[in-house]
């Protein structure tokens, strides 16, 4: 790890080397002490960095919603949140901690939860903030903005919403014989 000056804090990043060259892993935060990750790396980034209000990060959906966590080694680096509704699922509140910003993680979250949301069944996708949307753009070259930018806690987002095909082995309710 390196030491890096920041200002007046210092704090250890490993070098990129390293974040290039580590496996990541993705996973559902199962259990009490990956969803404190969760919310500890989204504190970080949102209420932190970006001075987002408290009851605008956490905004009631967290317990209904499902988390999803990536780990470098076995510390957490970022996380991504679902929220599925009739017909749709909205990825949102995409943080990576700031010493893996130059990593594939924010790809990698988005992607596994795509997978598993088509593995549900699911076919439409819609992402919120800037960086989800930007990432679901870029994993589905035909994502759709067709939505106005608008302002939330000082930050401009704008909706992007893109169409998958479905899959073949999605969960379902068919009798197969």
């Amino acid at each position: 790890m390196l030491l890096v000056e920041s200002g007046k804090r210092t704090f250890r990043r490993p070098p990129a080397r390293i974040i290039r060259n580590t496996p990541t892993e993705v996973r559902i935060a199962r259990g009490f002490d990956e969803l404190l990750m969760v919310y500890s790396i989204r504190a970080a980034v949102y209420i932190a960095e970006q001075d987002c209000p408290f009851a605008e990060e956490f905004d009631g959906n967290d317990l209904c919603a499902t988390q999803f966590i990536a780990l470098f080694g076995d510390e957490p680096a970022g996380c991504l949140r679902a929220r599925f509704f009739a017909g749709f699922v909205k990825l949102e509140r995409l943080a990576i901690r700031k010493p893996y910003r130059r990593s594939t993680i924010a790809f990698d979250l988005v992607r596994f939860g795509i997978d598993h949301a088509r593995r549900k069944g699911f076919q439409r996708f819609m992402g919120t903030p800037a960086r989800a949307g930007a990432i679901l753009g870029a994993v589905r070259r035909q994502a759709n903005t067709g939505r106005e930018e608008f302002v939330f806690s000082d930050h401009r987002y704008t909706e992007m919403v893109a169409d998958f095909e479905p899959l073949s082995e999605a969960i379902t309710l068919a009798i197969r014989r």
